[in-house]
């Protein structure tokens, strides 16, 4: 038998994860089996564990590639000339979470809130969320310095303070999509204007 190249071999492994995600979306984490991600995937058994040993390394390629696509948001916003302002960075993760819905087979936003359920339980997957967060935080903090040096924050604004907020504003926008009410871009940046008119007003030494 032939050996296989490299790229088909990454087409298999993206087909028997993106059925994974399939199964995932829809039963959860625990519930759906590896045979129900064998069915899913349409080959055999002894193809899709040439891949994935367990359920578990499913669940871990399935963290690694979301925690991935969270931290390369930011990235294409550093290499992005003119640098995207802070409204239009907003306006691009609303974007990005509706992109992430509207698939047919599966829901990555919906797997998002699973890995972090599971971070909690195990502690190898917890340690490697923290990473991949701190590195997804790091680069907000690069962003926010040019928001800073292009005049859209003033001068004594902290860049990671900056981050902070934006990187917690991303994360409720995902459990409000599943368990609340979407909220727009124009909501978060009218919200977020207010809030820091009346912070403002309550700190007379803030700027």
């Amino acid at each position: 038998m032939p050996r296989l190249s490299e790229d088909t071999r990454a087409r298999r492994r993206e087909h028997i994860l993106t059925s994974a995600w399939a199964c995932f979306s829809r039963d959860g984490f625990h519930a759906a089996s590896m045979d129900d991600v064998i069915a899913a995937t349409g080959v055999s058994s002894s193809a899709v564990y040439r891949y994935f040993r367990s359920k578990e390394e499913l669940i871990d390629a399935t963290a690694e590639v979301g925690l991935g696509l969270v931290r390369d948001i930011f990235a294409r916003s550093l290499e992005a000339r003119p640098t995207p302002g802070p409204g239009r960075t907003l306006a691009m993760i609303v974007d990005e979470l509706r992109g992430r819905t509207e698939h047919p087979d599966y829901d990555l936003s919906k797997l998002a809130m699973q890995t972090w359920a599971e971070a909690l339980r195990r502690p190898p997957l917890r340690e490697r969320t923290r990473a991949l967060y701190a590195e997804t935080q790091e680069r907000l903090a690069e962003l926010a310095v040019r928001w800073k040096g292009d005049g859209h924050l003033p001068a004594n604004a902290e860049p990671e303070a900056a981050a902070a907020v934006i990187f917690a504003l991303m994360h409720g926008l995902i459990v409000c999509h599943h368990l609340a009410d979407d909220v727009s871009t124009d909501a978060l940046v009218r919200g977020l204007i207010a809030l820091g008119a009346g912070i403002a007003g309550e700190r007379p030494t803030a700027a």
